[in-house]
């Protein structure tokens, strides 16, 4: 289980979490990133509330590219059957 010392919106964090902790010092960089992101692009707006954005288009993505590799296994099965028959 790795951990890691983060700065998230200029907050000290100590995060643990699966994986080692180049992992997870990679996550809590990716979200601050977006964090920062949408406080660049709404500078006048509450950190708690560029975070609750960011955590917003981070769900946004996951759930395109969930759809985006469900999408990928049919095709592939629906080749796979094509061969088969």
């Amino acid at each position: 289980m790795g951990s890691a010392e983060v700065y998230i919106m200029g907050h000290k964090y100590t995060l643990s979490g699966e994986g080692p902790d180049e992992y997870v010092m990679e996550l809590a960089l990716y979200l601050n990133k977006k964090c920062q992101e949408v406080f660049e692009s709404a500078p006048h707006v509450h950190p708690l509330k560029a975070s609750l954005l960011a955590s917003l288009s981070i769900t946004d993505e996951l759930f395109k590219l969930r759809k985006l590799t469900k999408d990928l296994e049919r095709q592939t099965q629906s080749a796979l059957d094509s061969i088969l028959d």
